[in-house]
C-alpha cells in the first residue's frame, strides 16, 4: 500500500469529484463544463466558493440551496465520493506510477458514464470516445504492444454482436464503452464483461419478476453494471482470470 501517495491525492480526487457533477450535468444537455460557473440547477444562483466544497457543503447545508432552499440530489456527493475512493485506491495501490494516473482517470471517466446512464440512459460520444483513445494511445506508451488495441476491438465487437442479437437489451454506447474497457484492461476486459453482464441479470430478473413480458420495453443501464466489472478487473482481474484459468 503507497499511503502517502493515497493521502496525497485525497484532496485532489474530491475536487475532481466535484467538477464530474457538472459534467454529468451540462454534457448531456450539450452545454459547456467551462462556463458558466456552477450554480443551482432551480434557481441559476452561482454558487458560493464555501458552498462548493465536496461532500461537507452538502452536510452543512443539509442537501438544499442556500437561496432558493431546493433539493439538492444525493448524487451529487455520491459522485464525490465514489470517485474520490477510486483514484485513492489507485495510488493506493498502483503508487505514484503513470498507470496510477491512467488508472485514476479511468476510474473518473466510468463514474461520470455511469451517472449520466442511470440519468439519462445515454452514452454520450462526447466523453466516451475521446476517453477510448487515450485510454488506448497512453496504454501502448507505458506499456508498448498491440494487445490493447487487439482486446478494445475484440471487446467492441462481442457487444456488437449483442447488440445485433439483441437490439433491445444494449445500443451502440455500450459498444463503445467496450473500447475503453478493452483498451485500458486488456484481456482482463473479459473478466470486467463476464461481472458487469452477470450482475445486470440480477435488476433485470426482478423486473421480469414484477412485471412479466412487458419488462422486455422497461431498459435497464448497462453502463453502472459494466464499470462495477471495470473496476474489479482493473483491481483484481489477474487473480480472478488466473483463477478461472486454473479450473480447466
Amino acid at each position: 500500500m503507497n499511503a502517502a501517495a493515497a493521502a496525497f491525492v485525497l484532496a485532489p480526487a474530491l475536487a475532481l469529484g466535484s467538477f464530474l457533477n457538472v459534467v454529468v450535468a451540462r454534457v448531456p444537455a450539450r452545454r459547456s463544463i467551462l462556463r458558466p460557473p456552477s450554480s443551482c440547477g432551480t434557481c441559476s444562483t452561482a454558487i458560493l466558493w464555501r458552498d462548493n466544497i465536496p461532500v461537507l457543503s452538502y452536510v452543512l447545508l443539509r442537501g438544499r440551496c442556500r437561496h432558493c432552499d431546493a433539493r439538492i440530489s444525493p448524487l451529487y456527493p455520491a459522485i464525490e465520493l465514489v470517485s474520490a475512493a477510486l483514484i485513492v485506491a489507485c495510488f493506493a495501490v498502483f503508487g505514484a506510477t503513470a498507470w496510477a494516473v491512467l488508472a485514476a482517470g479511468f476510474c473518473a471517466v466510468l463514474v461520470a458514464l455511469s451517472a449520466i446512464d442511470v440519468q439519462h440512459r445515454i452514452v454520450p460520444n462526447r466523453i466516451v470516445v475521446p476517453s477510448a483513445v487515450v485510454a488506448l494511445v497512453a496504454h501502448t506508451a507505458i506499456d508498448p504492444s498491440l494487445a490493447w488495441l487487439v482486446w478494445s476491438l475484440v471487446a467492441a465487437g462481442g457487444l456488437f454482436l449483442v447488440v445485433l442479437a439483441y437490439p433491445k437489451g444494449l445500443g451502440m454506447g455500450d459498444v463503445k464503452l467496450a473500447l475503453l474497457l478493452g483498451a485500458m484492461l486488456g484481456a482482463f476486459v473479459t473478466v470486467a464483461l463476464m461481472i458487469g453482464l452477470f450482475a445486470a441479470l440480477i435488476p433485470s430478473a426482478v423486473l421480469v419478476s414484477r412485471h412479466g413480458a412487458s419488462a422486455r420495453k422497461m431498459g435497464v443501464p448497462l453502463v453502472p453494471f459494466l464499470s462495477v466489472g471495470a473496476v474489479v478487473a482493473l483491481f483484481f482481474g489477474d487473480a480472478i482470470l488466473d483463477a478461472y484459468l486454473a479450473l480447466f
